[in-house]
């Protein structure tokens, strides 16, 4: 059931890309320009916060981008096709409920139950607001997180991190990432971002659009203690430095 849903899950994402790239490449090319501008507008919304107007210029740019999807034909014929699509499957399964049975040797598996155990996540997936590792000595563990607005700071000073390369997944619609790296630890970064500024270390780009960078320290493949960072951002900035 799950796996079936995932899969559709999938394919709607797909149709719904497809379909507002479609638009807006070949049917309204006043669109990409709207976006462009709206994206603008979040993004330097978002450098001039917590001032007034930066409040203002950030709300505004989301409720026009939010208009501008809405707006959308093809956002339109999406919403009507996820309603006829899942009414049908609604009605399907009414008429024609799907029984399974259960064969012996997959009861047989189930019977031998394996321990799992579950661990405390350091972050989670947050849809608005700021989260941060402790300021205290805390356990480590990979860190994998989506998020919608807001800013992630994480700071490994705090930790010992294991003989191993250690893991932290960021994806961000709207926020900035800060990362603060022990001298002895090796790192390699990949990152990627629609609209925003990067700091990794000495390096800094106050303006990017549409990039993707990959970094990585000297001895990274030589030693044992390492971290690998992959972040991915479409509107915000990302900081890594030393502490």
């Amino acid at each position: 059931m799950f796996e079936k849903w995932n899969e559709d899950y999938k394919m709607w994402i797909f149709i719904a890309l497809a379909m507002i790239i479609l638009e807006m490449f070949f049917f309204n090319h006043g669109l990409i320009f709207s976006i462009i501008i709206e994206i603008g507008m979040i993004y330097i919304g978002r450098k001039w916060m917590p001032k007034t107007r930066g409040k203002v210029l950030f709300w505004l740019g989301i409720l026009l981008f939010a208009i501008t999807i809405f707006n959308m034909m093809a956002f339109k014929l999406l919403i009507l096709a996820l309603i006829v699509h899942f009414g049908y499957q609604f009605y399907l399964t009414k008429k024609k409920p799907k029984k399974v049975q259960p064969r012996a040797e997959q009861r047989k598996a189930d019977e031998r139950k394996e321990a799992v155990v579950q661990k405390k996540n350091l972050l989670t997936n947050k849809i608005s607001g700021h989260q941060n590792t402790s300021e205290e000595v805390y356990e480590w563990g990979d860190i994998n997180i989506q998020c919608g607005l807001g800013d992630t700071e994480i700071d490994l000073s705090y930790t010992v991190l294991p003989n191993q390369e250690n893991i932290i997944f960021i994806k961000n619609l709207i926020g900035n990432v800060r990362i603060y790296i022990p001298y002895d630890v090796e790192v390699s970064i990949n990152h990627s971002v629609i609209v925003g500024s990067s700091q990794i270390f000495d390096l800094v780009e106050k303006r990017a659009f549409n990039r993707n960078y990959i970094f990585e320290t000297e001895n990274y493949n030589q030693t044992e203690q390492k971290v690998k960072i992959v972040t991915s951002l479409i509107v915000g900035d990302i900081e890594v430095k030393r502490s």
